[in-house]
């Protein structure tokens, strides 16, 4: 993929552009400062970022909105200028519940739409109050899904303006045909969220979408979150693998920057998160070359 400096976005297949690089929003809520999301926010639209990733489960929605809201107060960017990917949680299944949590997703982030909103998980959990229903055993509650029926439910919200674009995350490729293969489909989904980078490469679904439109978004592009409760962490991280090193230190780069940049090579749109300033600025670098008056080779 040829990324000249004026290459900052990629088509999707309803006509609508997705930004190559995002910022991942989501912070544990029981470890992030409050404020952190506002703030980095609003960093991030300073240095040039235009692509947020968030979510309702992320519980800090209302700091990106506002975030986004203050900095079109102020002059630096139009709302058109911004794309916010919102998701669909998996207690919202039932058809009926849909439009009522990408209307609570919107009135918490104080928009009129989003850019993109996607169905988070190809499963679903019991509806209700919680979140993250669990029985006294502590496994969780599950619901039945027709993903059909949801995909159907969110088309309406398309046509109704609440939403520019639809997704999915966490599909494979089974789960994508029976959208695609859906009769009556009227709209397909532009994209499928799904974790992405040099220790998982994805080759086989990221071909598969290729050839069906559908772009790849990328997220733990860094590799995956070092949460011990489902990661293993006597494996090292990826950020210290010793090739992607050899290769940052070949161009001067950050092993980070190279692993965004293997992504973005080939079309696989990257949202890494980060609360903090620098690495927020660094990452920037590997797609857009100059912010402000830097710039890098």
């Amino acid at each position: 993929m040829n990324l000249s400096a004026g290459i900052q976005s990629i088509p999707l297949s309803d006509g609508n552009q997705i930004p190559l690089l995002g910022l991942g929003t989501y912070g544990d809520p029981r470890t992030t400062p409050k404020g952190s999301a506002l703030e980095c926010v609003k960093l991030a639209i300073d240095v040039g970022y235009r692509h947020f990733d968030g979510a309702l489960v992320y519980f800090n929605e209302h700091e990106v909105g506002q975030a986004i809201r203050e900095k079109i107060a102020d002059g630096s960017v139009k709302r058109e200028d911004i794309f916010y990917c919102g998701k669909l949680w998996n207690t919202f299944h039932p058809p009926e519940l849909v439009r009522p949590a990408l209307e609570r997703t919107l009135k918490t982030l104080k928009l009129d739409y989003v850019d993109l909103y996607i169905m988070e998980l190809p499963m679903a959990f019991k509806p209700g109050k919680e979140f993250y229903p669990k029985y006294k055993d502590g496994k969780y509650i599950y619901h039945h899904t027709d993903l059909c029926a949801t995909w159907e439910a969110l088309e309406a919200c398309k046509d109704a303006g609440l939403v520019k674009s639809l997704g999915v995350s966490n599909f494979n490729r089974r789960q994508l045909e029976l959208l695609l293969n859906k009769p009556g489909l009227k709209h397909k989904p532009v994209s499928n969220q799904v974790e992405c980078h040099p220790y998982f490469t994805q080759p086989k679904l990221l071909e598969y979408c290729r050839q069906n439109g559908i772009v790849m978004v990328g997220f733990c592009p860094l590799g995956s979150s070092r949460d011990s409760s489902w990661v293993n962490l006597k494996s090292p991280p990826l950020l210290e693998d010793k090739l992607l090193v050899s290769i940052g230190r070949k161009y001067n780069k950050s092993s980070a920057q190279v692993a965004l940049r293997f992504n973005v090579q080939r079309g696989v749109v990257v949202i890494p998160k980060s609360f903090t300033r620098e690495r927020i600025k660094h990452n920037f670098q590997v797609v857009y070359p100059c912010y402000g008056n830097v710039c890098v080779a």
